[in-house]
Parts: structure tokens; sequence; C-alpha cells
């Protein structure tokens, strides 16, 4: 897998060089003509129950160091010399969350205001048209989740160079994680040959959701398959066509709700008629596994989407507790608590977080499954 990176290396190296911290690209642009971020945060994020819940959603939250993941996406995409100012899709219930991660950033940021959820096909083609209107057709969107992690920020750099080419020619670029083990709560792509002897882009043939173990076990050994990170990069007027000819619908109505909404200052105020009309798909089946112009970028960035309790105990800069803990002849175990004292003795792999008035329970490995407890529930999973 060799890629032309040499411009994102070289930042990389400047950057290490003067003194700058690791993951950032603080010298020379990344591209010829800056990308416009794309930072996907709509979602309810109550799979790390309790301490993430509908009001607060994980991405609002501070889970691996002392800013939230969405702050932690922007920063990724703060360079300016590379970068656009972002475009954010977010629930509206969530406005003065987005504006207080927002104050830093300066004026610029758009911010769509999703009255009601449509899944990411309608997210991002909102998106892709308010962009398309900002900077043109031709405009470049990095789409990306708010909640994941990213460690290797120079890798990520990295990556989206080698796709951009192929972006700009009017392909759909995804990207896939190189898997570090057979995950069954990861969709998997098999990746093809090169595009050409030059790029770092390469076909995508097959797109795989969720699989069982035996399955997932096997794609790994395989070596041709990667995990599915959810993170894009096409050109505006691309995204918009090829929803024009896989999902016409979702196509109309979530450009009519940009076109026919409105704004208050940098919010973006989508029609509700128009986009309550729009059909609820993610954009993997809308359009990513129908599409014969589709590519994948291979990378190795330290990626976790934190889409569960176990992948936030995986994360080795996570450590095996948070908050007022004490844990004794006990292993394998991932306890947290923002205020409670928690004890635990003799236990082994379970994961306890107490958030309020509320505690959780499960053992390692089965954390996957948390909707399923709280489908159970007689209680709102609301504020606390």
């Amino acid at each position: 897998m060799d890629f032309n990176l040499s411009r994102a290396t070289q930042s990389c190296t400047d950057s290490e060089a003067s003194g700058v911290e690791r993951g950032s690209t603080a010298n020379a642009a990344l591209f010829e003509h800056p990308v416009v971020p794309v930072v996907l945060s709509g979602g309810g994020g109550t799979r790390l129950w309790p301490l993430s819940t509908e009001e607060v959603p994980k991405q609002f939250l501070p889970l691996t160091g002392p800013t939230s993941l969405f702050q932690e996406a922007l920063s990724r995409v703060a360079d300016r010399g590379s970068f656009r100012e972002p475009i954010v899709v977010s629930s509206a219930r969530h406005r003065d969350l987005c504006q207080a991660a927002l104050s830093n950033t300066g004026d610029g940021t758009r911010v769509i205001l999703e009255p009601f959820g449509r899944n990411t096909a309608a997210a991002i083609a909102m998106a892709a048209e308010t962009a398309r209107g900002l900077h043109g057709g031709d405009a470049l969107l990095l789409v990306m989740p708010s909640d994941h992690v990213i460690e290797d920020v120079c890798a990520f750099h990295a990556a989206i160079v080698a796709g951009e080419a192929a972006a700009r020619e009017g392909r759909l670029v995804t990207f896939g994680i190189v898997p570090a083990s057979p995950e069954t709560g990861y969709g998997y792509i098999r990746m093809g040959q090169p595009l050409s002897p030059e790029s770092g882009a390469r076909q995508a043939l097959r797109f795989v959701e969720k699989p069982p173990l035996a399955d997932a076990k096997a794609m790994v050994a395989d070596g041709q398959y990667l995990w599915n990170a959810g993170i894009f990069l096409f050109r505006a007027d691309a995204i918009l066509a090829a929803l024009e000819t896989y999902a016409p619908a979702i196509a109309a109505a979530a450009v009519e709700a940009i076109t026919a909404g409105g704004s208050d200052g940098c919010s973006v105020l989508p029609n509700e008629a128009s986009l309550a009309a729009c059909p609820s798909e993610p954009i993997d089946t809308a359009v990513m596994e129908r599409s014969d112009q589709v590519a994948v970028v291979p990378m190795s960035p330290g990626w976790s989407d934190l889409g569960s309790w176990d992948a936030l105990a995986d994360l080795g800069s996570s450590g095996a507790k948070a908050g007022p803990v004490t844990l004794l002849d006990s292993s394998g175990c991932y306890v947290r608590s923002d205020g409670p004292e928690i004890a635990a003795y003799g236990v082994d792999n379970l994961i306890i977080v107490a958030a309020g008035n509320r505690i959780l329970v499960m053992p390692r490995g089965r954390s996957q499954e948390i909707r399923s407890l709280l489908a159970a529930m007689p209680i709102s999973h609301g504020p606390r």
C-alpha cells in the first residue's frame, strides 16, 4: 500500500522539528485548494449510557482528554491554510452545545440544525448543497463523524492527501481502517487494485454490514478488507449527482430543505416540511454500496468510533478507571464515575459506570448489547 504522501509527511516532519505537538499540521498547506470539512454531529449517543444521553450525547463529552470529541474533531481541521471553515450538521436540540463548543473557533462555521434526524444521506446532501452555495460545486468535502478518536492526525491528513486526486476527478472516496482484530461491531470494505500506479486510492469492491465473528475472522485473515470508518472525501457536485441517481427522493427533499430553509447568523435552518418528506437512509446503502465510482483509501491513524464501552476501555490512554474509583484484587475492569465513589473488590472483566444517580454494570465484551438493556428499562434515559 504505497501512497504518494510527500506533502502530508513533510508537513508532519516540519511541525515535529519545530516543536509543534505531533498530530498537528501547522506549516505548508496540504492541498492546492482548501478542503471543506463536514462534521456530522446528529447522533443520540445512547451506546455510552449512562454518561452519554440524548440530551448530552457522547460527542459533547470529554471522554478521552480535557476537550470534547466534537472539539477534537474540529481541531483536526483547524489549519485554515488546508481547510475552510467547517459545516456542522447537528440536531436543533443541541444548538447550545454546538455554540459553546464553537465559541473559540472564530466566525464562519455554518451549523445546519436538523429539527429531526433523517440519517446520514440527508445530512450529507444538505451539507453538500450548503457547500455548493458557498464555494461552488467543485468544492471538495471531507465528511467525518464528530465522535471518533483519531490518535495520529498526521496519518489521517496523509490519507486525505492520498485520496485527493481521485476525489477531485469525481470519485466518491471513502476511508478504510486497516483492521487490528476481527470486530463484529464494524462494517467492512473489500479493496481492489490501485486506481493507477501512483494513486493512493483503490477500487472499493464490496461493502459488508456488521458480520458474525466467523466472517470477521475470515475477512481479517484475507488481508483485503478494511473497517468502514464512515469518513468520506468527494466533490459537492459529485455526491449530489450520485444521490440524484441512486436516491432521487433524498436528493430532492434534502436540497429543497436548504434552498427553502432559513438562517440565523451562521445557523442554517432547514425547511421542516421538505425535510419531513425526505426518506431516512444511511449514505452507505443510499449511494456508496451502489455506485461504481467509489474508491477507498486504507489508513491506520489510531482510529476508534467509541461505539461502545468496550471500545473506550480498549483505548490505551483511557486507563482502567476514571474518577473516584478504587479497585482491589480485580483485573480486566473498566470503572468510571462522575461523582459517586466506587469500590470494586475481587471482580474481573466488568464495566462499571456511574453518572449522576444511574449505574451501569455489565461484563466486558457485551457492551454492544446496551440498547437491549435500555429498551427493557422502564425509566427515561435522559437528564440525570
